[in-house]
């Protein structure tokens, strides 16, 4: 056996004895920042080759110990999801053939491979998929990206060639306190600047508010203002929340404003026919963000962007230059032309690979059972005593309790403890900018009743614990 093939077959298994066993490990690790550096740096100071089944073991090693393992059944904290093996093949795979998906003539497969898949989930959000346009992205945060710029390029035909100088006033970006605050940086990396954002207040579930919007709308428009974009949110970071969707279409198309979904997380809950109503109204949109690795359970990053109107992505990011290889043919479109990338991988291999395996029957039930689990552990927490903080049908669950609110205990004297002992990971929230909450959130589709039963526990210990008298 050659050296090689013994390298692999340790990559194998420890990818086999992770997916198996890490439910059996610290959800995270409480080891100082002096501690993981001197782990570290011990090790290697690159004066001296490794041989690579060295190397690999030292770095598993420190992967397993210096980690708050997201992919655990008993992490319930950001949008980072246990993995399919199947993801995990197509990631590996991707690093072995190193497609490069500028040109289609380049990846003529991996290109294709994207296409149908992205026409999957166009289908889901109710966009025809050959009246409309879609992509890979590296996350959210590139997908809301670039349905700020495509935004920009419809309702000001001067921003292509003068850029926010040649709009003559001031552009209008409306979004709510739990938009995303990628946002935020997207403003400022397109030359907006905070300015332009104006955050719409929420109603008393924490989302954005119609009736607020529209005066926001008419006031900056009587101001001088140009109101052009607003941004509905189908699952907010913080509580999951869904807005309005339809309401906000219709002021979309009242105002003349491009209509963006940012359903990074949420968007999942398209393919479970129970849950899609929640999100009526975003077949409506003139653009989606949808994250493939959050609810679809694929390593990151995996974003995918979606826009109703086909044309508008070449319209805003078109190039042409004697460099690239010529087009293929008209049935074909290069992605560095119709996209904010130039270079990429074959980012939607793993999606690809992860609908094939188990189909769509299997995908939907993937997402399903996790919102179960999440009524579950509703439940779970409201006959311990918990109160519930926001409504929504996504399983991301934020809860006070008597003895927060009438200072007993803080939220962060509930977190903080719970996080060290290391048997679960939660986080706390501000919601809406009022109300501190303890969140917890299902992201792995591996959790089990018994999780949600020692995720209780643990939090009822904390409670306990905080509560006991000062010696």
């Amino acid at each position: 056996m050659s050296s090689s093939d013994t390298d692999w077959a340790q990559v194998g298994r420890e990818i086999e004895e992770f997916l198996n066993g890490v439910g059996t490990l610290p959800v995270s690790s409480s080891a100082s920042v002096d501690e993981v550096r001197r782990a570290i740096e011990s090790r290697f100071d690159f004066g001296e080759p490794i041989p690579l089944p060295v190397l690999t073991s030292q770095v598993i090693d420190l992967l397993r110990r210096y980690a708050t393992h997201v992919t655990h059944p008993r992490y319930f904290g950001l949008f980072n999801p246990s993995v399919s093996p199947a993801a995990i093949v197509a990631d590996t795979l991707v690093a072995l053939y190193n497609p490069q998906l500028a040109a289609w003539s380049h990846s003529p497969a991996a290109n294709e491979i994207e296409r149908l898949t992205l026409r999957y989930f166009a289908r889901a959000i109710g966009f025809d998929p050959d009246a409309s346009s879609a992509n890979f992205t590296t996350g959210g945060l590139e997908a809301n990206l670039s349905a700020v710029v495509i935004a920009l390029s419809s309702r000001f035909p001067s921003y292509r060639q003068g850029g926010v100088a040649a709009i003559g006033s001031k552009p209008v970006v409306y979004v709510s306190s739990e938009t995303h605050h990628s946002l935020t940086k997207v403003c400022r990396v397109v030359g907006l600047g905070d300015d332009a954002l104006r955050e719409v207040p929420t109603t008393a579930g924490f989302a954005m508010d119609p009736a607020a919007l529209r005066k926001l709308i008419e006031a900056d428009s009587k101001m001088g203002r140009h109101p052009f974009l607003l941004v509905g949110t189908a699952g907010t970071t913080g509580g999951g929340i869904v807005d309005p969707l339809s309401e906000l279409a219709d002021i979309a198309a009242k105002f003349d404003l491009w209509f963006h979904v940012d359903a990074a997380w949420g968007g999942a809950a398209l393919l479970v026919p129970r849950l899609r109503p929640f999100l009526h109204g975003i077949e409506r949109a003139d653009s989606v963000t949808w994250d493939a690795h959050k609810w679809l359970s694929v390593p990151m990053g995996a974003g995918m962007f979606f826009c109703r109107h086909a044309g508008a992505s070449r319209v805003a990011f078109d190039v042409a230059t004697s460099y690239m290889p010529a087009a293929s043919g008209e049935d074909t479109a290069d992605p560095y032309r119709t996209t904010l990338q130039w270079s990429r991988r074959a980012i939607g291999l793993k999606l690809f690979m992860s609908l094939a395996e188990r189909g769509g029957v299997g995908l939907r039930e993937q997402v399903d059972h996790q919102a179960r689990m999440g009524d579950l552990l509703r439940k779970k927490l409201a006959s311990a005593g918990w109160i519930l903080v926001n409504e929504t049908p996504l399983p991301l669950v934020c809860t006070t309790h008597d003895d927060i609110r009438a200072g007993r205990c803080r939220v962060e004297d509930i977190v903080s403890p719970v996080q060290a002992r290391g048997r679960v990971w939660i986080s706390d929230v501000v919601l809406g900018g009022r109300e501190k909450a303890v969140r917890t959130c299902i992201t792995s589709f591996r959790t089990q009743e018994e999780d949600l039963d020692i995720l209780v526990s643990e939090l009822e210990h904390a409670r306990g614990d905080r509560r006991q008298p000062r010696q």
